[in-house]
């Protein structure tokens, strides 16, 4: 089983192209980037959970169902009776999303009390991301439970950098990176956050990763183990909708060393990296032609295109 640990949330897509502020009509999609990651991996066949928040409220009740449709253990969602669920309106330019992140908000209010440790008992591995960090108490739930788990489960981070959420804090949210990098076993990290970090002075070189992805968009991908470093293509399609196509990725790369038996033994030729990492594009190149967040194609879908042998 692997877990997340992060938000989850109600994404508000415009249904027409332009400035937000002229937008009339929106749907309504659940989305959040580590919910986003496990629901993936189940539509690709793996057992997944998430941990998180939300309100008590019909939002909330909302996503939960959703997850649940999804195969997708909610047991460790708490329902929150102070704050409302998450939400995020999101505008779509050229099928390219720009957001607008509600705060004080359910999964900003997690709490280390709230926590269940029992998910560690069958947890293969620990996904997580950013944006919790942004706010007390979340942040600090989350290192105690990243630092609690640390050498027992491997921990993965996608380094998903919101900006908007910090404002003025950009001191903070840099410190609480970095130690979410010493932290993290693997690591996924878009070409643009990469050389945001370079300018502030965080390179990655400096940190031990077992693996670490650097997505590129149209121009694939970098997986990098030890002194191995692979350039993978992407895959051509006509991308619909791009939100959540980094989360898309993050799931076939944690679905991919799942079924290579890798989750507890990171240890890869050039090959195996190069398959993964052409797993992990293709996988996020079809989440593009649909709308929404939760559009990562099934495993029948994907052998259309291309067959991996890693898989069942």
């Amino acid at each position: 089983m692997i877990y997340a640990i992060g938000e989850v949330l109600i994404d508000f897509i415009a249904k027409e192209e332009g400035k937000l502020k002229n937008v009339k009509e929106f749907e309504k999609h659940p989305g959040g980037a580590p919910a986003n990651v496990v629901v993936g991996l189940r539509k690709l066949g793996i057992k997944s959970g998430l941990i998180s928040k939300v309100g008590a409220d019909p939002f909330g009740e909302f996503l939960i169902e959703a997850l649940k449709k999804e195969g997708v253990e909610t047991k460790y969602i708490v329902k929150d009776v102070n704050k409302h669920t998450g939400i995020v309106f999101v505008q779509l330019i050229g099928a390219k999303p720009e957001f607008i992140l509600y705060d004080g908000v359910a999964y900003f209010n997690l709490k280390k009390e709230e926590i269940e440790w029992d998910f560690t008992k069958d947890a293969e591995l620990l996904h997580f991301g950013s944006v919790l960090f942004a706010r007390e108490p979340s942040r600090s739930t989350v290192f105690d439970v990243l630092r609690k788990v640390k050498g027992k489960i491997p921990l993965s981070y996608d380094v998903n950098i919101r900006l908007d959420l910090w404002r003025e804090k950009e001191g903070e949210m840099l410190r609480d990176i970095e130690e979410a990098l010493r932290l993290a076993d693997i690591v996924k990290i878009g070409d643009e956050e990469l050389s945001y970090l370079d300018k502030n002075g965080i390179t990655l070189e400096d940190f031990r990763f077992d693996l670490m992805a650097i997505t590129k968009g149209a121009k694939g991908s970098t997986i990098i183990h030890k002194d191995i470093s692979v350039n993978v293509p992407s895959f051509k399609v006509k991308p619909v909708d791009t939100t959540g196509a980094g989360d898309a990725f993050m799931a076939a790369l944690l679905a991919s060393l799942s079924y290579m038996g890798k989750l507890n033994k990171l240890e890869f030729s050039k090959e195996q990296l190069e398959e993964l990492g052409s797993f992990a594009n293709l996988v996020a190149a079809l989440s593009t032609t649909k709308r929404g967040a939760w559009s990562v194609p099934n495993l029948d879908e994907i052998l259309k295109y291309r067959r991996f042998s890693f898989l069942p």
